[in-house]
Parts: C-alpha cells; sequence; structure tokens
C-alpha cells in the first residue's frame, strides 16, 4: 500500500509538473523587419532591419492565452532619390535609425492548435536615434550622420497584429504588423510602422 501511495504521488507530481509547462512557456525569437513611417507627408520608404529578444507565454485555456515579449528592435525609414540637375546627376540617400526596447503584450487566440490570432498594445522605448544623408554628384562626395536623440520621443506607444504558427512543438514562426499610435520626432507628424517576420524557440 505504501508503495501504491508513493506512485500515485509521483504520478500527481509529474502531471502537475507537465500541466504547468504546458502552461508556462518562454525562450528567445529573432527576426526580419521592414520598418518605414506612416502619416502625413511622410515620403520615407521601407527599411529592412531585424529585431531580437525574449517571449513569455501564459495559457489560461486550450483557446486563450497571454505573451508578453521584450524586444529590441532596430527601425526608422529610409529615403532614396536620384535626379539630373544642369546636366549633373545627383544622388541622396537618407536612412534614419530609430531603435527601440519594445515591450508588447499579445493576446493570443487559438483558431487550431498550432495556430493563434495576436492582438495586443506595445509601448517603445527610445535608445537610439540618428539621421545619416548620403549626397553624391557624379558619383562623388560623402555623408553627415546627426544625432536626434534630443528631438525623439522617448516612449513610443502602438498595436499589434499577426499570427503565430507552430511548425514543431518547440518552434514557432510568426507574422505580425505593428501600427505606431504617437508621432516619432517632435516636430514632424510621422508614426512607426513594423512589418515583422520571426522564428523563435520554446522551452
Amino acid at each position: 500500500m505504501k508503495k501504491i501511495t508513493i506512485a500515485l504521488m509521483c504520478m500527481i507530481m509529474a502531471t502537475g509538473a507537465a500541466m504547468a509547462q504546458k502552461q508556462f512557456t518562454f525562450g528567445p525569437k529573432v527576426g526580419f523587419d521592414l520598418t518605414n513611417y506612416w502619416g502625413e507627408n511622410v515620403e520615407h520608404g521601407m527599411k529592412p532591419s531585424y529585431q531580437a529578444g525574449l517571449f513569455f507565454e501564459y495559457r489560461f485555456t486550450n483557446r486563450f492565452s497571454i505573451a508578453p515579449e521584450v524586444v529590441f528592435a532596430a527601425q526608422g525609414g529610409k529615403y532614396d532619390t536620384r535626379a539630373n540637375i544642369l546636366g549633373a546627376d545627383v544622388e541622396v540617400k537618407e536612412t534614419d535609425n530609430v531603435n527601440y526596447i519594445n515591450v508588447p503584450v499579445m493576446l493570443k487566440y487559438y483558431v487550431i492548435p498550432q495556430l493563434s490570432v495576436d492582438f495586443g498594445p506595445q509601448v517603445g522605448f527610445n535608445v537610439y536615434s540618428k539621421n545619416t544623408i548620403e549626397a553624391k554628384v557624379n558619383k562623388e562626395g560623402g555623408k553627415i550622420t546627426t544625432d536626434m536623440k534630443d528631438f525623439t520621443k522617448t516612449v513610443d506607444f502602438g498595436l499589434g497584429l499577426g499570427f503565430t504558427y507552430n511548425i514543431a512543438e518547440d518552434v514557432f514562426v510568426q507574422g505580425r504588423y505593428t501600427m505606431g499610435l504617437t508621432d516619432v520626432f517632435d516636430n514632424i507628424k510621422g508614426k512607426n510602422g513594423n512589418i515583422q517576420v520571426a522564428i523563435g524557440y520554446r522551452f
């Protein structure tokens, strides 16, 4: 009887541990981003970039979970123009590198066990903000980099919408668009836009 009791206790403890592991997962994620600005008179195009960080997920039920993240994201935008002025070939490339520590909190609804629809708010904290202009006339020229930290808002708010697909038990891919709700700079009407494709691993 004593052996049976011990065996049952071990089974209960193992089951509880398995349920806890199923309810709470965490791990790293990395991804490729296309970032830009949107708003009034914004002409910047998409800038290829990246993100990397950690996610945490807690499953309330088989259908619903909450997943906060802490992610470093290199954002910004770029604008290229080329023209012939008075017989000279003029090329101008402008790039904004505006980087954030982003904290999205995604609410996830599992349509099927492998696929969830994700939606939630995001707050970002600016850690780096510079503008680089490279100008060439007949393929000769130079570039100037300007620190924009004093003109960039410290906090950025946004909303994210996307999906997560589990390609294996511990590996997933994500697609998401995050739309900024606040202007990036003090005196310019432009908000962040970010298309993200990421891969992550669950522990």
